[in-house]
């Protein structure tokens, strides 16, 4: 027996143009007129920008300014590359290169979206007929199951850092999403065309972050596919697993083709078996831990959702989520790299689920997620307010010292832009609260709009009033003006043992030309280190050449990161010639 029984007017749809707006309040903020952080977001970013000035053999062989990044892969760096060469002359290039994450995350929605919405307006999936009609129509029942998913994948925690960054793992949830999509069409009706929508997916997502995740997804579609429909076997074996193959290998072959004797393709399997490992106590432990919050609030939903269905557990809008869940699942506790990006790609799947058991809550629960929403993000959003005016007055006094103790030398400036920008998300936020409270709405999504709302604001309230505190402590612009004015305009040949995201910075930022592989005589070294003394190391011997210090500095907000440039000391006028 099937567990919903609902009315047509619980079953309001959000207007398409509403829908889309949110999308962009949610993504732009924390990508416009922000500075590339520190770790990922720079080192994306310094893929993006190498790949877009340099050669081909940048395009294939991934690296910030000579330095080799070959996990992953290539695409989404690809797309930025694109975006950059497209947009970086009117934009500049760190804003060009943050239109490819706009798109990664709009194409995301839009899959998480139109897969709900077909799954939710099969036969199976419909609510019982009422004994004197008022039922809701299939597709206006899909629609708002829809809008019900979007808005809880909105709200997920874990997707909203990782999805306003210039990142492989913002391409890669949204491909899952896609894939799901594919999926779901495929099973509605087989045939050529879907096949090879799905057969590309797969591809762009093992040229996203690897082989592994397409092939644990395609595992799960055969074993779904033997039990509901056998016929789509032949098509998923012979045309879909050798196509996503025969485009990445098309990738793999082109870089040596283009790279005679590259280590490019090693490392990139390399890194490929490494996500896969025995289960371990650790990888559990840490996915108990972090899943909790990362995937709030889709998870009770999802759970529910299956609880609810259980009897109906052959219905595909569970079936097909679930195998896709369960795959990307049993991978997580296979990696023994314990991390984030192996959670993000569950999120569209747990939002999709969720979807499913909003019709079947019961108004208690639904009303006791309404409330602890309220509270929380309320509580989140004063706090956020509260601070800003601190660090902008200096009261509360413990507020303004703690939040000048992270940065020091941080000078507030206002901003009148920012400040109503956030001042009118914090009415909207009132008024959502109000209209949810004293209407008591029908609609299905009504259990969501609260936390996904509420999730919204405190970002956007993060990224306006607090931006330039998060450019301060979280970006290197600031050393990497030093650093170029601390270099002559000739001979800039520098080598280097910072990190990715430093290179990348200092690479744009600060105009520096690093030593490429194999160039060894450089100029000037530029180290990275914890020594805090500042006239230490004034000469240094390295490579049996001696080394003088020119310059040395930090960013205000790092107490043990040091820079040190160190200018050749050359000992005779021939050695200096040469």
């Amino acid at each position: 027996m099937k567990p919903v029984r609902l009315p047509a007017s619980a079953t309001l749809a959000l207007p398409r143009g509403a829908l889309f707006a949110l999308c962009l309040l949610y993504i732009l903020p924390g990508l416009l007129g922000r500075d590339p952080w520190k770790p990922d977001d720079a080192a994306g970013f310094g893929i993006m920008w190498t790949m877009a000035h340099g050669s081909l053999a940048d395009w294939l062989a991934p690296n910030i300014a000579g330095l080799p990044m070959f996990e992953e892969g290539p695409l989404a760096f690809w797309l930025g590359a694109i975006c950059i060469k497209l947009f970086g002359w009117l934009l500049g290039d760190p804003m060009a290169a943050r239109i490819a994450p706009i798109c990664f995350f709009l194409l995301g929605s839009l899959a998480v979206w139109y897969t709900t919405y077909l799954l939710g307006r099969r036969t199976e999936a419909q609510p019982h007929k009422l004994a004197f009609g008022g039922q809701p129509e299939p597709k206006d029942f899909g629609r708002t199951l829809a809008d019900g998913a979007l808005l809880i994948y909105l709200g997920c925690l874990g997707l909203l850092v990782h999805s306003h960054g210039t990142t492989s793992e913002a391409l890669q949830v949204s491909l899952v999403a896609c894939a799901l999509y594919a999926t779901t069409r495929l099973f509605e009706k087989n045939t050529l065309r879907r096949t090879i929508v799905l057969g590309l997916a797969l591809a762009a997502l093992a040229l996203t972050r690897g082989w592994v995740v397409p092939l644990a997804l395609w595992l799960g579609i055969i074993s779904l596919a033997s039990v509901r429909d056998r016929a789509l076997l032949p098509r998923l074996i012979l045309i879909v697993l050798p196509l996503a193959a025969a485009i990445t290998g098309s990738w793999i072959w082109a870089n040596q083709l283009v790279q005679s004797g590259s280590k490019a393709t090693d490392v990139w399997m390399a890194w490929n078996y490494r996500q896969i490992s025995a289960p371990s106590w650790s990888t559990a432990q840490y996915f108990f831990k972090n899943a909790v919050w990362f995937a709030w609030p889709a998870w009770p939903f999802a759970i529910w959702a299956v609880y609810a269905w259980r009897r109906q557990h052959a219905a595909l809008h569970i079936t097909l989520p679930l195998t896709f869940f369960a795959a990307l699942l049993v991978l997580a506790f296979l990696n023994s790299h314990a991390e984030e990006a192996s959670l993000l790609p569950l999120l569209p799947m747990l939002a999709i689920l969720a979807a499913f058991g909003l019709p079947t809550m019961k108004r208690g629960a639904i009303n006791a997620v309404d409330w602890f929403s309220v509270m929380m993000l309320t509580t989140c959003a004063a706090f956020i307010w509260l601070g800003w005016i601190a660090k902008q007055t200096g009261w509360p006094a413990q507020l303004a010292k703690n939040a000048f103790k992270i940065a020091p030398g941080f000078k507030p400036e206002f901003g009148l832009f920012a400040f109503l920008v956030a001042a009118a998300a914090s009415a909207a936020w009132i008024w959502i609260v109000y209209w949810r409270i004293s209407r008591r709405p029908s609609v299905l999504w009504r259990a969501v709009v609260l936390s996904s709302g509420g999730i919204i604001l405190c970002w956007l309230l993060l990224m306006t009033l607090w931006l330039p505190w998060g450019n301060y402590i979280k970006s290197y612009v600031s050393v990497a003006k030093q650093i170029e004015i601390a270099l002559p305009t000739v001979k800039r040949c520098v080598a280097t043992n910072v990190g990715p995201a430093q290179r990348a910075s200092f690479a744009y930022f600060g105009e520096v030309e690093f030593a490429q592989a194999g160039e060894k005589n450089c100029d000037y070294l530029l180290l990275q280190d914890s020594y805090r003394g500042n006239d230490a190391a004034q000469f240094i011997t390295r490579s049996n050449q001696q080394w003088q210090l020119i310059w040395h500095g930090r960013r205000p907000a790092d107490r043990d990161e040091r820079f040190r440039l160190y200018q050749r000391i050359y000992n005779t006028q021939t050695e200096q010639k040469q």
